[in-house]
């Protein structure tokens, strides 16, 4: 519904509930006058009891939990209330014309007396319910929680359905090193990925001017003066930074060579079982 037809609803709304008060104001004034009510004081006892009820209505709409059931009863306590002295007035007609005996709203006195206690004890009801119901409005704290799932839920709702497909992933960058370290793997006829190491983060390349110079060497070459250098060493020594440091090459190139030479090892341990059973 549009905001002009919300508009018009509660104006409908409005028109109805002042024609209602209208009619049940005559009502209620007639029974006020009936049990002592000054002119004054019975004019003002219709907003007492109806007035209550539209404020109890109102509280029901803003609170949440207890309190909107505290509310919602305290509605429907003054509405009956209502209900019961408009019945007597259209049952009394004495009470049309002010002829009636003042305190006398029944002619069978248990009636009678609950009749007048019910009158009676709306206007003090209406101090304490109304000042309750407003002291819960105005101490009430809105469930903002709901409210962000909700928009939250909304939200995801309206880029699931805005997406025609799905996007694609971009691709990571390729590390030049991590390119270099696979190639030489590759020419030395080993696995890019060795048994027994994981994959590590590159710390990135180290700055042309602090590099030490030194003669380009083949992958055989480093290969060979890497099993040279640590031939006796044993499996724990065999590092990347004490690799690099004795063939004097690159981080990269000595991770290469501490992968390759392990992986020799390894194998080198594999087969002698077989030469032993042989």
């Amino acid at each position: 519904m549009n905001r002009r037809g919300k508009a018009l609803l509660v104006l409908a709304l409005v028109a109805v509930v002042g024609m209602a008060f209208r009619v049940s104001w005559n009502a209620l004034r007639d029974i006020a006058n009936a049990v002592g009510a000054d002119r004054t004081a019975a004019t003002l006892y219709p907003f007492v009891v109806d007035g209550l009820m539209a404020l109890a209505l109102v509280a029901t709409l803003v609170l949440a939990g207890r309190d909107r059931t505290f509310a919602l009863r305290v509605l429907g306590t003054y509405t009956l209330a209502s209900l019961v002295l408009n019945y007597v007035h259209g049952l009394v007609p004495e009470l049309h014309g002010h002829t009636v005996e003042w305190g006398r709203l029944a002619d069978w006195d248990p009636a009678n007396w609950a009749l007048v206690l019910l009158a009676t004890s709306l206007p003090v009801g209406s101090i304490y319910f109304g000042s309750d119901l407003v002291a819960k409005v105005l101490h009430h704290q809105p469930d903002t929680t709901t409210d962000a799932k909700k928009s939250t839920q909304n939200e995801a709702e309206r880029s699931t359905s805005d997406l025609g497909k799905s996007t694609p992933t971009p691709l990571a960058p390729v590390n030049p090193e991590t390119a270099a370290r696979e190639r030489l793997l590759e020419q030395l006829g080993l696995p890019t990925d060795p048994v027994g190491h994981a994959p590590r983060r590159s710390t990135g390349p180290v700055p042309q001017s602090a590099r030490t110079p030194r003669p380009n060497r083949t992958a055989d070459q480093l290969l060979n003066e890497a099993r040279t250098v640590t031939a006796d060493w044993p499996v724990e020594a065999l590092t990347a930074e004490s690799i690099r440091k004795a063939v004097r090459t690159s981080s990269a190139n000595g991770r290469t060579l501490r992968d390759a030479l392990k992986t020799e090892r390894v194998r080198r341990e594999s087969e002698q079982p077989d030469e032993v059973a042989a």
